[in-house]
């Protein structure tokens, strides 16, 4: 669908001055994120107990001014600038294309939603993934796009060499994709770990209760008391509803039973640090790793605006609910955190832990994986309920197991719970909105993939340079008419 999107995108900027480009642009934007982001009026109106009306307007200001900032950017300087020249639209639409999804990723703290590569897990080009990232495959796809327009827009009997070379290196690229799949960057080492994910399937209407916790965390403990012959039980995001601090004897209790049968707990938990002569108070959304062989701690780093912390709360606090969440003053941990460590049979396991919405940064995920033998992944999911947005965060995280080829765990409160094999292969999953577990086994892995290893930076140096080139063939080549 996406190829179709972009063809039909480059159809609607052909005949287009750059003013009209930006509006045409701009609608774009308003159908592409309105649709592949809707979950978000879910949360304002769910949870932020908003009206249908002032919840339906305020994701059509957040979906307008993504696809003005974005979309209409977008299609502005690609007519201005770059479709001019016949062939070289070919290379400088996917560049400018995947140059403003790179921008997405950081712009206003980021949004690395709805990347074209994304929807292309299963396809023929995931086997490019572990070498280019995500990226990279979204440049194939825009590509793809191109290439269709530009032999579409003509008769078959007015094509010239350059049709049948463009679509020459695309099936190449394709089907190239399809050996690159066998490639294996990474290997297996040791011997297979059972996880048990524990899914409690709370409401987040109840969650933060009082009267409500106890209840939580014998929800928990009886739970994963059916799986103490796993080497690793995970529960999600903030699934103990105390601090750290409070929750010290809970904590001590459960170490002692990990450490009696062999067991690993990990669990997301708040986590409050006290003001200091040399610190301010901090509240952090972290992971906490206990019970047999471990002892640590990691703090996210992505928060969620809105979701975990409010910009501007000084003027939004308190204006509606939907402002004034629970838990939502989170700071951001601080810069190169180490990876979870937990000991197991006399050596030591580095699992890669990313909360909720830091799975989906493809370089910030990239870097802790580099040092990790395994991905984990905890999560909230309920946020988004029935809507789309549960599925599109699996298949993100399921992206960034196959560009770094680790296994990857990945414990929700609602779902989707899953384990991910290295090459992006959902091995279990359970059902959404039922208080469950999931055990299978998951393989230590060790290597580098080249994405690990050099991140995104090589495509997008790449993109950067087809559009220079295309900025200096502006003009379309006296030589065009001689082909």
């Amino acid at each position: 669908m996406g190829i179709i999107s972009l063809f039909l995108l480059l159809m609607a900027l052909a005949s287009a001055t750059p003013k009209q480009a930006f509006f045409r642009g701009w609608l774009y934007g308003l159908g592409f994120f309105g649709v592949g982001a809707s979950w978000v009026y879910f949360s304002i109106h769910e949870y932020g107990f908003a009206s249908v009306p002032f919840a339906l307007l305020l994701t059509g200001l957040f979906v307008a001014g993504l696809a003005l900032l974005l979309s209409a950017t977008f299609a502005y300087l690609y007519v201005k600038i770059f479709s001019q020249h016949e062939y070289y639209v070919l290379v400088s639409f996917p560049a400018l294309w995947v140059l403003f999804e790179w921008l997405r990723s950081w712009l206003l703290t980021g949004f690395p939603w709805l990347y074209l590569g994304n929807a292309h897990i299963d396809t023929w080009l995931s086997g490019w993934a572990p070498i280019t990232g995500v990226y990279g495959l979204s440049f194939i796809v825009a590509a793809t796009a191109a290439l269709m327009f530009q032999c579409l827009k003509k008769p078959f009997s007015q094509w010239r060499w350059g049709h049948y070379v463009a679509i020459l290196l695309i099936l190449s690229t394709w089907s190239a994709g399809l050996t690159l799949r066998s490639i294996n960057w990474s290997h297996a080492y040791g011997e297979p770990l059972q996880v048990t994910l524990v899914q409690p399937n709370i409401s987040q209407h109840i969650k933060w209760r009082p009267e409500q916790q106890p209840i939580t965390l014998g929800l928990l403990e009886s739970e994963s008391a059916q799986h103490r012959d796993s080497d690793i039980i995970v529960w999600p995001e903030n699934a103990i509803p105390l601090f750290a601090h409070q929750a010290t004897n809970y904590l001590n209790r459960l170490n002692v039973l990990g450490e009696e049968s062999h067991t690993t707990f990990i669990s997301g938990i708040p986590y409050w640090q006290p003001k200091t002569t040399n610190n301010p108070r901090k509240l952090h959304n972290s992971v906490i790793a206990f019970g047999e062989g471990a002892d640590s701690i990691y703090h996210k780093q992505k928060l969620v605006p809105f979701g975990e912390y409010v910009p501007l709360q000084h003027l939004l606090r308190g204006l509606i609910q939907f402002f004034d969440l629970p838990m939502s003053d989170f700071g951001p941990g601080p810069k190169n955190q180490q990876p979870l460590r937990i000991r197991k049979d006399g050596y030591s396991i580095l699992i890669a832990p990313y909360i909720c919405y830091e799975i989906v940064y493809p370089d910030f995920v990239r870097h802790l994986a580099k040092s990790s033998d395994l991905l984990l992944t905890i999560s909230d999911d309920s946020w988004f309920g029935s809507s789309i947005g549960p599925h599109q965060h699996l298949e993100m995280a399921r992206m960034r197991a196959l560009e770094n080829q680790r296994y990857l765990i990945r414990g929700t409160n609602t779902g989707i719970t899953a384990i991910v094999d290295q090459s992006g292969r959902t091995l279990h999953q359970a059902e959404q909105f039922q208080q469950t577990s999931l055990t299978g086994q998951v393989r230590l892995m060790s290597g580098l993939t080249p994405y690990t290893r050099w991140g995104s930076t090589p495509t997008l140096l790449l993109c950067l340079v087809f559009l220079i080139v295309s900025c200096r063939r502006r003009k379309p080549l006296k030589l065009r008419n001689r082909l």
